[in-house]
């Protein structure tokens, strides 16, 4: 099988692993007390209030397993689900009827305290299992429990946010239509606090970068004014750290912020392009999309005929393959994606690579099965958390979100569960795909859902 698909699954059934919190977690590294990129070392003091590593790391971890629900869509047709929480059967039946999917094993809640490389290595029958099975087996992202290698190394080279800068501005000027914002690096808080102050005074809007982070976590955009309101830099980064916006330590990076000019309808802000590098090292596009970003929180994604103007999705393409072919020589193999954003003039900034999956590679594998099984030409959107207006349980959730399936349906829109296990949470969401023949489809859909989740609230304030 030629194209994206078979060189990512060889056109077969796969074994999905969702191991997004392992992946993560690589990358994640907790300071020591006496480190020079402490909080306490900032010129603050930690308070009884603020949690400790052990406890910040069971809340990334819980956030990473909800969000590795996204592994239903990790390839067109699942032959096993294993996911770290627990999930009712009811919504991998719910997806397989829509999807035209054949029997998928579920092995769920195996990790619920841990990462999935811990619960497999204390579950060698299922670790065998995906080792020996003739299925070809499908991870969020390359970890080290796989074993070191040019991959893992690829990996941990480019995932870092000024290692692919580097990329971008080598290639750049190659590809007229794309500008690379200019970035520095700086050593620490401290260092970062002066070169904000110094940039703040030139009146600079500055974005903030973590050299990891996923999501938009430990990327911030920081004007002037904010600076000024928050009594100067070092208070403001002292903040942000408390606030669990920015990492507590390592190296940070301050990139220019590109103007996109003024929001409103028809502008175009926050674009990805995804592919897949085969075993042979060749690059096969699969598409662009336009995101949803909140601030610097990613949302969602829209993908499908007509969801990115020609011209810049071509733009993307061009620049997207040629840093494709820079990371499969580097040794990566399988997913990634490069995003963007465009300036005034519409041209686009590359901003980051990612190489792994991503929240949306999900959106256009749904597409694509929904092509085959159903014909041509959907638009698959991705609404990642959707607020709901009241705590719910995955029983309750599944009533609720079956009540609107139909109405869905009569604006010609297919609603399909993803994240399911966060309803329960102090802020409850609930990440779904619509998909449609057309954005007005997709619109109207999402605001009555939106408005059908928020009615949740007012539903239980009447019971009270």
């Amino acid at each position: 099988m030629d194209g994206w698909v078979g060189a990512w699954t060889g056109g077969r059934r796969a074994v999905h692993v969702g191991n997004v919190a392992d992946f993560n977690e690589q990358f994640l590294h907790e300071p020591s007390s006496g480190g020079r990129f402490t909080v306490r070392g900032f010129g603050s003091s930690r308070s009884a209030a603020e949690p400790s590593a052990a406890e910040r790391r069971a809340d990334r971890l819980r956030r990473a397993h909800h969000y590795a629900g996204l592994a239903v869509g990790y390839s067109p047709e699942p032959a096993a689900l294993v996911l770290p929480a627990e999930v009712d059967r009811a919504w991998i039946d719910w997806l397989a009827r829509e999807l035209d999917w054949g029997p998928v094993e579920l092995f769920d809640g195996i990790a619920p305290g841990g990462t999935v490389a811990e619960a497999l290595a204390a579950r060698p029958a299922l670790a065998e299992r995906l080792a020996t099975g003739p299925e070809p087996v499908l991870f969020w992202g390359r970890t080290p429990d796989r074993g070191e290698g040019p991959e893992l190394a690829a990996v941990r080279r480019y995932e870092a946010k000024d290692a692919a800068h580097g990329v971008f501005t080598a290639l750049a000027q190659d590809h007229p239509g794309v500008r690379v914002p200019r970035q520095e690096p700086a050593d620490g808080l401290r260092a970062a606090a002066r070169r904000l102050a110094a940039r703040a005074a030139r009146g600079s809007t500055t974005v903030l970068k973590s050299p990891h982070g996923v999501g938009g976590y430990g990327t911030v955009v920081i004007t002037p004014e904010e600076l000024s309101a928050a009594g100067g830099a070092r208070r403001l980064l002292r903040r942000l750290v408390r606030e669990n916006v920015l990492p507590s330590g390592g190296p940070l990076l301050l990139e220019e912020y590109v103007d996109g000019g003024p929001a409103g309808t028809g502008r175009l802000r926050d674009l990805t392009f995804d592919a897949v590098i085969g075993a042979d090292g060749r690059v096969h596009p699969v598409g662009v999309g336009e995101m949803a970003v909140d601030g610097t929180s990613y949302q969602g994604v829209t993908v499908g005929p007509g969801a990115v103007p020609p011209g810049a999705a071509a733009t993307a393409e061009r620049f997207g393959l040629a840093v494709g072919e820079r990371l499969a020589e580097a040794g990566h193999r399988g997913w990634y994606d490069v995003d963007f954003v465009t300036d005034r003039e519409r041209r686009l900034a590359p901003t980051e690579a990612n190489l792994r999956l991503t929240g949306p590679a999900i959106a256009f594998v749904l597409r694509h099965r929904l092509d085959e099984v159903r014909g041509p030409g959907h638009l698959v959107r991705t609404l990642d958390a959707m607020p709901l207006g009241a705590r719910l349980s995955q029983e309750a959730l599944y009533d609720h979100l079956g009540r609107l399936r139909p109405a869905c349906a009569q604006l010609g829109a297919t609603l399909l569960p993803l994240i399911v296990t966060a309803g329960h949470e102090p802020e409850p969401a609930v990440g779904l795909a619509l998909a449609a023949r057309s954005v007005e489809a997709l619109d109207a859909a999402q605001a009555l859902l939106g408005a059908a989740h928020h009615a949740l609230g007012r539903m239980f304030e009447a019971l009270r």
